[in-house]
């Protein structure tokens, strides 16, 4: 399993097996889901529109940055792209590191990078078939860190 945009649905349990290693310490699996609701509107399911080049590219270039910012030992990045209904993984970040700490910082700081900074666009289907697109952050770029 590599990291990557997805059309099909994402299996979290293949995304965690996937960065499994006898020399980790720590393995952290996020797992986003579509929920049901956003300022008191009940949703019904997401749609997201991915740049797909300039997507699978941000994907490289996260890892990259990652595994020189932390000593992870292996590292997947999948998001949804299409049709995502209520319930379902719209994202999985799972990162293993020989120590928790390391691969909690790089799991949190890789779907925080997911969100502000790769091109994927989410549209709201909301109750009564209306749609909505969500203001996101404007695409940041961030250079790529050595040091922590």
């Amino acid at each position: 399993m590599k990291s990557r945009i997805s059309r099909k649905p994402i299996d979290p349990t293949k995304a965690l097996e996937s960065v499994m290693d006898e020399d980790a310490g720590g393995i952290v699996l996020f797992v986003g889901t579509i929920r049901n609701q956003t300022k008191g509107k009940e949703v019904k399911g997401l749609d997201y529109e991915v740049y797909r080049p300039m997507a699978e590219r941000q994907i490289a270039k996260l890892e990259e940055e990652i595994r020189k910012r932390w000593p992870v030992r292996s590292i997947r990045l999948i998001h949804r792209e299409g049709r995502v209904k209520v319930g379902e993984v719209s994202v999985v970040v799972a990162v293993s590191a020989v120590h928790r700490e390391e691969a909690f910082e790089a799991a949190r700081y890789a779907i925080d990078r997911i969100k502000e900074s790769f091109p994927i666009w989410k549209r709201e289907k909301f109750r009564g078939g209306r749609y909505a697109w969500v203001k996101g952050t404007p695409i940041q770029s961030y250079p790529v860190q050595t040091e922590r």
